[in-house]
């Protein structure tokens, strides 16, 4: 033996406080060789290997595998470089946990049932581009072999679910409602034939852009609704069928009479599709999701103003 200060395996674990069965596996794993042996075979270290060893121990405790203590000891790879991994890594077990921890906030809020439960986790657990592609072929599907409105559509695909790291339980219950939502066979019928009834429009030549007057209206036409029906007016008043004819004179082309009871109810009966409220939850979860305003609830004005069309 040399002459150099040397610790058996047992004083280095007191030394540094860890197990001797922790010292002896970095060592044989090659972390932390032993300086020598004794005659009888005793792994000896030196006050390098103790160094050594805080090392291995301080990188361990970040969370670093054997591979990668074992690149920054043998300076295969710098410490900077294995910590800007192992940061990345950890960020995205910390996105992984937060989600985890929503969904079981929205299980014990909910009380699901155990399927559900494995259902929620599937979804929470999706990435955003999972979910954005989900969204693009629900869309894709929507509109395959029609002749639509392009600039209509891509507003249409323009909103896109984008999780926060860290989602409040509604919003994690909202991307989850919103996921079965665009996968509801009955919701992608209606959309479906919406697209198709504007292909038809568009094929016949009497599609048309919602006019600018039409545009700039629609926030007063909903609240003039509102209001008659707070007030508890009926769709066939005079406040309703002024109403109406304002909708019809907006809607109709010069070759159409806004008049025309006929027209009114084709008027009414697109009005009908278009304002299937679950094409509004559509847009209020997505709001959700995303941390956008409220989108409020336009469904009882809605139902006025078709009635008030078809009275």
């Amino acid at each position: 033996m040399g002459t150099t200060a040397t610790f058996t395996i047992g004083e280095l674990s007191r030394r540094t406080g860890l197990p001797v069965k922790t010292i002896r596996f970095y060592s044989d794993e090659g972390l932390v060789p032993p300086t020598e042996r004794t005659d009888a075979g005793y792994r000896l270290y030196d006050a390098a290997a103790m160094a050594r060893l805080e090392l291995v121990r301080t990188l361990r405790e970040l969370g670093l595998g054997l591979a990668d203590v074992s690149a920054a000891l043998t300076q295969s790879a710098s410490v900077g470089e294995l910590a800007i991994r192992h940061v990345e890594a950890l960020d995205e077990q910390i996105r992984r946990l937060r989600l985890r921890r929503a969904v079981l906030r929205a299980v014990a809020k909910r009380d699901s049932e155990l399927e559900e439960v494995n259902l929620m986790n599937r979804l929470a657990s999706m990435s955003d581009e999972e979910r954005k592609r989900l969204v693009d072929e629900f869309w894709d599907e929507m509109v395959a072999g029609l002749d639509v409105d392009q600039e209509f559509y891509r507003r249409m695909r323009a909103g896109k679910p984008e999780l926060p790291d860290d989602p409040s339980p509604e919003q994690l219950e909202a991307w989850i409602e919103f996921a079965e939502l665009v996968q509801d066979p009955e919701f992608r019928a209606l959309i479906r034939r919406m697209s198709e009834t504007q292909a038809k429009q568009i094929e016949d030549g009497e599609f048309q852009q919602p006019t600018e007057a039409w545009q700039q209206n629609w926030p007063v036409w909903v609240s003039r609704a509102e209001a008659a029906v707070a007030a508890g007016e009926s769709p066939t008043s005079e406040t309703g069928q002024t109403l109406a004819a304002d909708l019809a004179a907006a809607c109709a082309r010069e070759d159409q009479d806004p008049a025309s009871p006929e027209f009114r109810a084709e008027l009414a009966d697109r009005f009908a599709m278009s304002g299937d409220p679950r094409a509004e939850r559509y847009w209020q979860l997505l709001a959700t999701i995303n941390g956008w305003p409220p989108v409020p609830t336009a469904q009882p004005a809605v139902r006025f103003m078709i009635d008030a069309l078809r009275g």
